[in-house]
């Protein structure tokens, strides 16, 4: 899209940095989904997603393997700061990472 490309480059320019628009996914049906602080289940519960929810997925990154609604994946959603859930519960329609990897 040249006007994306356009604001991105006038952003560049002036040193701001942008971050494209972060995609929603929905959380697996029927499924109240726990929100820990880290990438496994050993971390503490930081809040629960009522059913019904939807993600956005701020970046990605490797950690504990879970099986759940959408398969077995060791894959987790960054979706706020300090705030992950298992990828195996989004649906993302892919089995890989589809966000930058978290730094």
């Amino acid at each position: 899209m040249v006007l994306g490309a356009e604001v991105e480059t006038a952003a560049a320019a002036a040193g701001v940095e942008t971050l494209a628009a972060a995609a929603t996914y929905p959380v697996a049906p029927g499924v109240r989904l726990n929100v820990r602080s880290g990438p496994g289940s050993q971390y503490s519960l930081v809040k629960v997603l009522p059913a019904g929810s939807q993600v956005s997925i701020r970046c990605q990154r490797p950690g504990e393997t879970v099986s759940g609604y959408y398969g077995t994946s060791n894959i987790w959603d960054c979706i706020a700061s300090g705030q992950y859930v298992s990828d195996a519960y989004v649906h993302t329609g892919s089995d890989g990472y589809v966000a930058p990897r978290c730094s």
